[in-house]
């Protein structure tokens, strides 16, 4: 490569992008950890992108018409905290930049979208910012078909290395992309044809540019260190009614000694090899050290996108109040004041009513109510619409020619729908939500992990939660991963035991605004047990009383979902022979934890046994069987220790033990 050659053509564009190389070599020299290569490597294709392409404002990172910037090969972060830094970023400050990767700076590792107000999501884990970019050009095609082309028409830009493009996920993520032909989406390639272990060939020889092509991606081929082809390549894209992906030859660490190597990848902190690369750029500053006209250049680039956002403003002003309202309540992620009233009427015929049906249908007859007056909600299923009864009537399905459809059909693809949910909740102003069987959360685990880590309400549909699915037999009989979902931090699992707290729990899923749910809800016809109706969202409280002991309390059993009626029958049991049984209903975990101390010793007293009844695994299960009871208590558990079996579901609960007659038997012998 030659950098004289590259350095004439076009001087002003060549310091500018070597500020950038010179703050990530600076940075994580300093902090003695990182990824040098990837930022020196791009550092063309992001200057051009930000000076002549993006629409952006630094002063003000998070207006809604924005375009949206992802960068998927995340480890490459100082790309992003240099680029922000230099465009006038309040938050990235040098102190930022010289703090890369300390404890408490907001330029962490990787970049955290609950950091940084200007990063759009986290990425780290290959292939999940390419996935979520999915997401983001769905939301902007939905909401420019509900508010119109003057409120909402944004680009949504990434940057993927051959690590995402490796990943499973990207695959599923181009998939759905060419489908819904996502016009507005333009994929960067950082084809430096170098991993952690060498160079591609030792583990792919995929050809990229014919896979885009074949998912039905437009696609050009360039030199990521041309200025001039780099900025005709996104004016070409930005012309494409399809998705784009630009394959930009690079060289990783550009002018390093480590150039083209995979040692070129990670952190180059010799000082010697520092100061030649440097050299090699004509870049003659001290550390950390930008000159004034470079960085006053960069801050003309970060504030020419404050017009755009003043003309934005002015046309927003124009629409209808009705209009301004109901744009504004989305992005601030507050539900409508019908929601309230909608759910306690819905609750009110079902107590009365009393259906016995399945948690996933309960779970359709909420979501019915809750479309209806949440216009911001998009469903959708990993092609089990039928059995996760997540389409209602009003939606619509999202094509290309419905992009106010709010339905959209991933297919097989339990990795890529999560992320791409993910994605239209990060894009803003969305709430998404798609279903799958319980036993396939494996598949969406990576994205159900960082909705939790990025703090936003992803709510994943997860039916057919235990061996109540039947004769598919252990495969797609899921034991564990109700337990797996309640480890994750900051997440509400949600297991209903009817209809009414299934209604409950969704009106919170779709109100809370930090924190993601996963729905588990059963195949099999569950009765209503909340008979009495009550304004109260008592699953809000996480765990209460359904059934209380007659006579003195010798025992209490904790159930959730469909063992909830499990319990109730061997409440009836204990109850005939004297034994005062009471009933507690916890269909949260989470939410029963975060109540104060003198609510939860209301509903579990010390002093009765108690037993605690799930078709799933112990896994979480003792912080109530034996946390704050003292040394003394009695506790059980009725449950599974091993994979379930192949058999009609009543044979299955009969197998394994999960009985009314069973549980009663458990508390007679504590007793």
């Amino acid at each position: 490569m030659d950098l004289a050659a590259l350095k004439a053509k076009n001087p002003d564009h060549w310091m500018k992008a070597t500020a950038i190389r010179a703050l990530a070599l600076d940075a994580v020299a300093a902090a003695n950890s990182g990824h040098t290569g990837m930022p020196i490597g791009m550092a063309d294709v992001a200057t051009v992108l930000f000076e002549k392409h993006l629409k952006f404002d630094a002063s003000n990172p998070q207006w809604p018409d924005r375009d949206r910037f992802i960068l998927s090969a995340g480890h490459g972060s100082m790309l992003i905290y240099a680029l922000l830094h230099l465009a006038g970023d309040k938050q990235v400050t040098l102190d930022q930049i010289k703090n890369f990767r300390q404890l408490g700076a907001l330029t962490a590792g990787h970049p955290e979208n609950f950091l940084l107000d200007a990063v759009e999501t986290t990425t780290g884990p290959l292939g999940q910012g390419i996935a979520n970019s999915i997401g983001f050009a769905i939301a902007e095609e939905m909401q420019r078909a509900q508010f119109g082309k003057k409120i909402v028409d944004h680009h949504t830009y990434v940057i993927a290395g051959d690590g995402c493009l490796m990943e499973g996920i990207s695959q599923e993520a181009i998939g759905i992309a060419g489908r819904h032909q996502l016009g507005k989406l333009v994929v960067f390639w950082d084809n430096n044809n170098i991993t952690i272990d060498g160079t591609v060939d030792l583990s792919d020889r995929t050809n990229q540019v014919q896979r885009f092509k074949a998912s039905g991606w437009h696609v050009q081929e360039i030199d990521g260190h041309d200025p001039e082809q780099i900025d005709a390549a996104i004016e070409a894209a930005k012309k494409s009614k399809k998705p784009s992906m630009i394959a930009c030859k690079t060289h990783i660490a550009l002018g390093h000694a480590a150039q083209d190597t995979s040692k070129g990848h990670g952190a180059l902190t010799d000082p010697e090899q520092l100061k030649a690369a440097k050299d090699n750029w004509g870049w003659s500053y001290g550390s950390f050290e930008i000159p004034a006209d470079i960085k006053a250049q960069w801050e003309a680039i970060g504030s020419r996108g404050a017009a755009d956002r003043a003309a934005w403003e002015g046309r927003f002003a124009e629409v209808s109040s009705q209009k301004q309202a109901k744009f504004n309540r989305a992005y601030a992620l507050e539900a409508p004041k019908k929601l309230s009233a909608a759910i306690k009427a819905l609750k009110k015929q079902i107590s009365e009513e009393q259906p016995k049906v399945a948690t996933r249908k309960s779970s359709e007859m909420a979501l019915q109510v809750i479309n209806n007056v949440m216009h911001e909600t998009v469903g959708g299923s990993a092609d089990l619409t039928g059995s996760n009864n997540t389409k209602t009537d009003d939606l619509g399905m999202f094509d290309t020619g419905n992009r106010g459809g709010r339905y959209i059909y991933w297919g097989i693809r339990e990795h890529g729908m999560a992320a791409a949910m993910n994605g239209m909740n990060l894009h803003g102003g969305m709430r998404a939500y798609g279903g799958t069987f319980m036993a396939f959360t494996d598949y969406a685990r990576p994205s159900m992990r960082l909705a939790a880590l990025m703090k936003i309400p992803t709510v994943f549909v997860m039916t057919h939660d235990s061996i109540g699915v039947g004769e598919d037999g252990p495969t797609h009989q899921p034991v564990e991963h109700v337990a797996i979902s309640r480890s994750t931090p900051n997440t509400y699992v949600f297991r209903p035991a009817d209809t009414v707290e299934t209604a409950e729990a969704w009106e919170i899923a779709v109100t809370t605004k930090t924190t993601p749910s996963v729905m588990a809800l059963t195949r099999q016809g569950l009765p209503t047990l909340r008979t009495e109706h009550k304004l109260k969202n008592l699953t809000e409280q996480g765990a209460y009383v359904l059934a209380d002991a007659e006579g003195k309390r010798q025992a209490i059993l904790i159930a959730t979902g469909s063992e909830v009626e499990v319990a109730m029958k061997a409440r009836d049991i204990l109850q005939a022979e004297g034994i005062g049984t009471r009933v507690v209903s916890m269909p949260c975990m989470e939410l029963f934890a975060e109540q104060d101390e003198s609510y939860r010793r209301k509903v579990l007293p010390a002093g009765p046994v108690r037993v605690g009844i799930e078709a799933g695994v112990r896994q979480g299960w003792d912080q109530w069987l034996l946390g704050e009871r003292g040394k003394n208590g009695k506790a059980a558990f009725v449950g599974m220790d091993s994979f379930g079996a192949s058999a009609p579901a009543g044979q299955l609960f009969e197998k394994f033990g999960i009985t009314a007659e069973n549980v009663a038997q458990n508390v007679k012998d504590m007793l």
